[in-house]
């Protein structure tokens, strides 16, 4: 029992890990797309195609990552029951895409925009960056196989210890007490593992603070 504890105490722990990673990095990638539309507002209206499918693309990972909570408001994007709450998406990446593309056609004309253009480029690729590391964020990091061995071998101790203990009322109130406990334990470390649902998923807060800012 002792080394079954010290498990789920170390598996809860690297999930905890896992999902406060998964917290930071979300807030990076909102604050990263809204220094990204805010540099190229400092550039001009040259960018106004450019800032409108950012938009686009912001308002689309809300829609599509927290589809139970109200869609956002002021901008157009695609419909999110055709992209993935979690991973790789063609649509949002595509949009992206083309924010790049649109920042690769600027043509500045003194040095101030030269240093707003390459300040633009090097923000869309952090941008980049930091959307695949939300993306692999988002992979449970907890083993199928190994929580069916986890949960196997708390099944045989929990038997072992019913087919060992009187049968009175107090043992089994005190096994059921353990049961509990025990299945509270593994319910936290399954919910962490899915940063984006569950009770205690990613809140949208820092994405629709970051599109809040960009629509001002």
């Amino acid at each position: 029992m002792t080394f079954l504890a010290l498990v789920m105490s170390l598996q809860l722990t690297s999930v905890k890990t896992s999902f406060d990673n998964a917290y930071h990095d979300r807030g990076l990638d909102a604050a990263q797309l809204a220094y990204l539309d805010q540099c190229l507002r400092n550039y001009g209206p040259e960018t106004a195609q450019a800032r409108s499918q950012l938009h686009s693309y912001t308002a689309g990972v809300i829609a599509s990552t927290w589809p139970d909570e109200p869609p956002p408001a002021g901008v157009d994007y695609p419909d999110p029951k055709t992209m993935n709450m979690v991973g790789e998406n063609p649509t949002l990446a595509g949009l992206l895409n083309q924010v790049g593309l649109e920042i690769a056609r600027l043509a500045p004309a003194d040095a101030l925009h030269q240093n707003l253009a390459a300040s633009c480029r090097q923000a869309y690729e952090n941008a980049q960056s930091r959307r695949w590391t939300v993306i692999e964020d988002a992979h449970n990091s907890v083993s199928p196989l190994f929580s069916q061995i986890l949960t196997f071998w708390l099944m045989l101790v929990f038997l072992s210890f019913g087919l060992q203990a009187p049968r009175k009322l107090l043992p089994v109130i005190v096994m059921g007490i353990g049961v509990v406990a025990v299945a509270s334990a593994m319910f936290v470390i399954a919910d962490l593992d899915l940063p984006y649902g569950g009770l205690f998923g990613i809140p949208s807060t820092a994405m629709r603070n970051a599109l809040a800012d960009m629509l001002r």
